[in-house]
């Protein structure tokens, strides 16, 4: 008997441990931070075409202001919401953008806590309850024709760190920390996004369409103007004409490399922002005039340029004329500093507003057409319709825009016969 309920004593003891061990062992479920890692955030999101419109906001610390830039398909075209409307042909942009947010996944989870979003640099840049200026990422809308929200990132910081077997993603490229706006989980993400709030970003370089091999002559007038009296103050001029990639200049010998820098920067010149100009004006312009009228010259002034009363243009800071092989000239006015957000306008001087007009004329296409050392897409413009078309339509797509220059395009432009001649 008292072995039986020795027996019992010993069986009660090895279940009541039984139990114990079921209740202090580990949970072997995920912990409730870890239960979404390697989910998809948004995977209903799966045609980047079906992207209208994408919403881009950066945070400038030094100025303590979000920096947003907005692109939208509108009337069957691409257009920069957030300066003016300006028309793009980069649309393919956008849809890489939108394909590398796809199938975006929630690869590793970093954080659960809001104070860790400042060292993960994903503090929403709009987020004016947080008094930080650091640690601010970029956020990135995506959204549909019905400008419904199809997928809404906070890209902070690169993945540091070296890296770790068995934890792909440490401290490797293409690694950044995400968080979803309104959320406080902060992920490690496997993804090369990095859309650019940068206008220059998303308009093609280019912007004049003038090859350097087809310049055949660029005509400097260097002169500064009192928009008050039209008095021309320092004013001087010098010629450079281009044979077979040799610079040359009747008024002595030529800077090499400054006429090469010079034409290079025309040819690859890159807008970073474009103000509007009054229809009336836009309209004028594409007819190939410019009425002298109070209202066009008001709107000359404020960017820089005086209209004359005998119809001329003159600009606060000089002017180049540089005529082409087919026969197309281009009048290229350099006006006032421009009040843009660009990084190039931090540096000395700012960014300029520049007023680019064509003209075309038979005699020059002629000159030119025999010039020896073209190259064929040099000389594909030298018969007489082609050039004069080629005017016209340039005229047209600068009607509509006083462009903006970077400060450095601008000081390899912008030259004097002392930074041209030896």
């Amino acid at each position: 008997m008292t072995e039986t309920i020795r027996t019992a004593g010993f069986l009660a003891g090895a279940a009541a441990l039984v139990i114990a061990a079921s209740v202090v062992q580990p949970e072997r479920r995920t912990p409730s931070m870890f239960s979404d890692e390697g989910e998809a955030f948004y995977p209903k999101f799966r045609d980047a075409q079906a992207v209208k419109a994408i919403e881009v906001v950066d945070y400038d610390e030094s100025t303590a202001t979000a920096r947003p830039l907005k692109v939208e398909f509108r009337r069957s075209r691409w257009v920069i919401a957030s300066n003016n409307d300006y028309p793009i042909d980069v649309g393919d942009r956008l849809v890489k953008t939108s394909a590398a947010l796809i199938d975006l996944r929630k690869d590793q989870v970093r954080s659960d806590l809001v104070q860790d979003h400042g060292k993960y640099g994903v503090i929403d840049p709009l987020d004016q309850k947080v008094s930080s200026l650091q640690g601010r990422g970029k956020r990135v809308t995506l959204r549909d024709a019905q400008k419904s929200v199809l997928a809404d990132f906070i890209l902070g910081k690169p993945v540091e760190g070296k890296p770790v077997e068995g934890k792909p993603g440490e401290g490797k490229a293409g690694w950044r920390y995400v968080r979803v706006p309104g959320g406080k989980r902060t992920y490690a993400v496997k993804t090369d996004a990095d859309p650019s709030t940068r206008f220059a970003d998303w308009v093609n370089s280019g912007l004049l369409r003038m090859p350097s091999a087809g310049i055949r002559k660029v005509t400097i007038a260097s002169y500064a103007v009192n928009q008050m009296t039209g008095v021309l103050d320092q004013a001087e001029s010098v010629a450079l004409t281009q044979e077979a990639g040799q610079w040359k200049s009747t008024a002595g010998a030529v800077k090499e490399a400054a006429a090469k820098a010079l034409a290079s920067t025309l040819d690859s010149l890159k807008i970073v922002d474009a103000r509007p100009k009054p229809a009336g004006m836009a309209r004028d312009l594409r007819e190939g005039q410019m009425q002298i009228s109070m209202p066009t010259a008001l709107a000359l002034r404020q960017f820089g340029f005086l209209l004359t009363q005998n119809g001329r243009i003159l600009a606060s800071d000089g002017e180049l004329t540089v005529e082409m092989a087919n026969g197309v000239a281009y009048q290229i006015r350099f006006g006032d500093v421009a009040a843009s957000a660009s990084d190039t306008g931090k540096a000395a001087g700012g960014d300029r507003y520049l007023f680019v007009t064509t003209s075309w004329d038979a005699a020059r296409a002629t000159r030119y057409g025999n010039t020896s050392g073209l190259t064929s897409g040099a000389t594909s413009g030298a018969t007489s319709g082609a050039g004069e078309k080629t005017s016209h339509d340039l005229n047209v797509r600068f009607a509509d825009w006083f462009y903006v220059i970077g400060n450095a395009d601008f000081q390899k432009l912008r030259l004097t016969k002392k930074d041209v001649l030896k």
